[in-house]
Parts: C-alpha cells; sequence; structure tokens
C-alpha cells in the first residue's frame, strides 16, 4: 500500500494544487500506486488527476505541470514501500564476512530492482515475481544494474546457493526484446565461474548487444571472518593475470563485431597482476566507472591535465600526508613525484593503510576504517593536514565504516583529516590546499 504523504515542497506543483501533507495518494491519473516506480512514471505527464485520502474521504485533486517536474511530494521511506531482501545464499557474499557489532544497516541485503534503477544497486533477478517482470518491461523501468557472476544455470545455482537462480539468461533475454537496458557485473570466485564457465558468460552476454553494453569482471573480495563459511581461494598475481587476458581477448572480439568491448575489468585485478591500467580511450566513456573499472586511469589523466593547465604555481605548499589503500598507494605515489617535480617545496607523503580491520586481502580505499587510519598515522609527522578518499566515509560523509566519525579521527591524530573526491582536479586542489 502507498504511504501517506510526509511533506510538500513549498511552491511545487502539488502545493500549489493542494495537496497537504497527511494525504494518501491513491491513484494518478487512474493508476494505482503502489510505490515510488509507479509514482515516478506516472507522474510524469504535464497534466495529472490525483485521487487522495484525507481523513478517511477520498477527494480528487487535478494540476498542470512542466513535463518531468517533480511533483514535489515526499513520503515517509524513499521507496513508499519496504526494500526488497536478498533470497540468496551466496558463497562469496560480503555481507556474510563482516565482523559484528557494526551499524544494524550495513548487514541488510537488498535486492530489490527499484533501487537498480533509482540508485545503480546491482541486483540478481532471483526475487522478481511475474508481476514485478512484467511491470518493469511495461513501465520501462531502465536501466538495471545486474549482478550475472555465471550464465551456465548450474555453476550460477552453486554460486548464489539458490535453486531458482539458473534461469538469469531467460529474464534477460525477455528484457532486452523489451528494449530494457542493462549494465552487468562478473564477480569471479576462483574455482567457480573462472576458465570455460566465465567464457561462456562472456558469449552469453555479448549475445544480448545492444541490449547489454557493458560488463564489469571483477575479484571476489574476501576478508578474514570467514570461519564457518565455504572456504574460498583468494586472487593472487598469476590469477589475475589469466582473467584479464581472458577478458581482454573476449574484448577484442566484441570491438570487431559489435564496435564496443562490452568487457572490462576492474581496477583491483590489475593491481593484484602487477599491470598498468589501460588507457583513457581503452574505457570507452567509463561507464562501470561507480564499480571500480577505470577510477585509476581517470584519476590519473585529471590530475595531469589540471596541473598542465594550473597557471599560479605556488612556492611552497604546507606539509601534507596522503593515507590510502595498498591498491592505490602507488599511483598516488606517482602523482605526487609528478606534483612535485612540477612545484616548489612540496613536503608530501603517502602512507599506505593496511586493512586490519577486514584483513590484508582487502586493499582498496574505500574498506579502510578509522581505527586502522588511526593505528597506523598515530605518533607519526603527517605535516599540517591529511588527505583521505571520500569513499572511504559513509552514513551522510562524515562516519567511516567502524562508526568512528571525521572529527574523532582528527582531533586524535591532532590534524584535519580531509576527504577528497575521486577526481583529479579535486585531488590537485587539496595538495595546493585550495578551495574549490
Amino acid at each position: 500500500m502507498p504511504q501517506r504523504i510526509f511533506s510538500v515542497d513549498p511552491g511545487s506543483p502539488g502545493d500549489r494544487a493542494g495537496v497537504r501533507p497527511g494525504d494518501t495518494l491513491l491513484t494518478i491519473n487512474g493508476h494505482t500506486i503502489l510505490d515510488v516506480l509507479d509514482y515516478r512514471y506516472h507522474s510524469e505527464e504535464t497534466r495529472l488527476r490525483l485521487e487522495v485520502e484525507r481523513q478517511g474521504k477520498r477527494k480528487t485533486i487535478r494540476l498542470r505541470k512542466e513535463e518531468s517536474e517533480p511533483l514535489g511530494l515526499n513520503f515517509e521511506t524513499y521507496l513508499m514501500d519496504r526494500p526488497r531482501a536478498c533470497v540468496n545464499k551466496c558463497v562469496f557474499c560480503f555481507i556474510d564476512q563482516l565482523p559484528r557489532g557494526m551499524r544494524e544497516t550495513l548487514y541488510f541485503k537488498d535486492d530489490d530492482a527499484r533501487l537498480s534503477f533509482l540508485q545503480g544497486n546491482y541486483i540478481t533477478l532471483t526475487n522478481l515475481s511475474a508481476r514485478e517482470l512484467e511491470r518493469i518491461m511495461a513501465l520501462r523501468i531502465s536501466p538495471i544494474n545486474v549482478s550475472v557472476q555465471a550464465t551456465d544455470p548450474q555453476a550460477r545455482c552453486r554460486l548464489l546457493g539458490n535453486s531458482r537462480a539458473g534461469n538469469v539468461m531467460e529474464i534477460m533475454r525477455r528484457f532486452a526484446d523489451a528494449h530494457i537496458h542493462m549494465d552487468c557485473q562478473i564477480v569471479v570466485v576462483p574455482d567457480y565461474n573462472d576458465g570455460a564457465v566465465l567464457d561462456r558468460t562472456m558469449e552469453d552476454l555479448a549475445s544480448l548487444y545492444p541490449a547489454v553494453t557493458s560488463v564489469s569482471v571483477v575479484p571476489v573480495g574476501l576478508t578474514r571472518y570467514r570461519e564457518g563459511l565455504t572456504p574460498l581461494r583468494p586472487f593472487d598475481a598469476a590469477m589475475a593475470g589469466t582473467v584479464l587476458d581472458q577478458v581482454d581477448r573476449m574484448g577484442e572480439t566484441c570491438l570487431k563485431r559489435c564496435g564496443t568491448r562490452i568487457f572490462c575489468c576492474g581496477d583491483e585485478l590489475y593491481c593484484k597482476a602487477g599491470r598498468p591500467v589501460p588507457d583513457w580511450d581503452w574505457y570507452e566513456g567509463f561507464p562501470q566507472f561507480e564499480n571500480g573499472v577505470g577510477m585509476l586511469r581517470s584519476l590519473e589523466d585529471e590530475f595531469r591535465d589540471a596541473l598542465e593547465e594550473l597557471e599560479d604555481r605556488p612556492e611552497a605548499v604546507s606539509p601534507f600526508t596522503v593515507a590510502t589503500g595498498a591498491a592505490a598507494a602507488p599511483l598516488l605515489t606517482k602523482l605526487l613525484q609528478i606534483f612535485r617535480d612540477s612545484c616548489y617545496a612540496v613536503q608530501g607523503q603517502v602512507i599506505p593503510i593496511e586493512n586490519r580491520f577486514f584483513g590484508e586481502m582487502v586493499n582498496v580505499a574505500g574498506l579502510l576504517t578509522g581505527q586502522d587510519l588511526l593505528a597506523q598515522l598515530r605518533d607519526r609527522d603527517l605535516g599540517s593536514r591529511v588527505l583521505i578518499s571520500a569513499s572511504m566515509l559513509r552514513h551522510g560523509g562524515d562516519m567511516f565504516l567502524d562508526d568512528m566519525t571525521l572529527d574523532d579521527l582528527s582531533d586524535t591524530l591532532g590534524v584535519p583529516v580531509i576527504p577528497v573526491r575521486n577526481d583529479g582536479a579535486a585531488l590537485l586542489r587539496a595538495f595546493l590546499d585550495t578551495e574549490e
């Protein structure tokens, strides 16, 4: 059931038409509104007839607005419904590898098509009812991000721990026929979906082009909290190199066949293999940037461009420390040296932070905790400030995964800790200690 309208934006079409907080939205132009997807889709038109319930009575409200202008109604929950939980028991699930005692919200496993469309979350398609499938196609809900992992039915059921997970290609073909665009992800788990299984998965997904135009291939993430879970092999350099070569071969085939690579590997695989990331043009516009594909290349090239365009080169910059994960540390050290060669009297250092909280196999900056930063930076000469990746912060942008706040870390270290966006120009400004 739709939820009560919590507030109405002042001056919005809904406000001007007389919609009030406390009303319950029932229909728009005769269409029943069950959740945020119905609301977003049916409120696009310029002439709307809203049916609301107010103090137990039904009321019809008519209004006009600009095309795509927000109606201005806010509900008690973002989805106007409860988020749908994951029904799988994936052998590689990262949430199952979290320690106890963290924020309760971190343990919720969502697998909600609405969040895939609205926020870019990846979904497995295993908990969609027949009605939900039809609604996605009818409303043209697109794009959708799909965690495929494997298209071989047996391999996918084994990976996801769900006997109903094997029909992923059937669902995706229906979506493709309905012109639903899908961006996909393959989390490679050694001995489960690598080798021939990975080859088949890529061939199957390539057959869905142009409905599928980008697929990221990333390595499984393993923490030290795996007691009682399925034993899995971590990636080493040789295994990472094998997957890179396999995906590159398929990418070249797709480039000739479709004019696009479709498949690209996450930066972490290049780091694990000890290989340089590809050039800027290779990433074809970075469609899987938020999934860790091309972030290192983008950071380096944007930094170099911003430095080249810098007109006022300072004679001195206040000393600073960059604290980051082991994966990004070599690149940031390289960028700091480029910066040092370009400017005068630059005193800076890069300190790789070992992830003791989740385990040393986790080496990306976004999963570093406040306590690891504190333990490895305390009692060191940090200069006048510490720069960290903004991806380390959650919960409104001021709290680490272990609930330590940015202010707590800054106060304990005795220097300001400054989050920096994953953007080369922003990194240069942080080096220079200048505001945007």
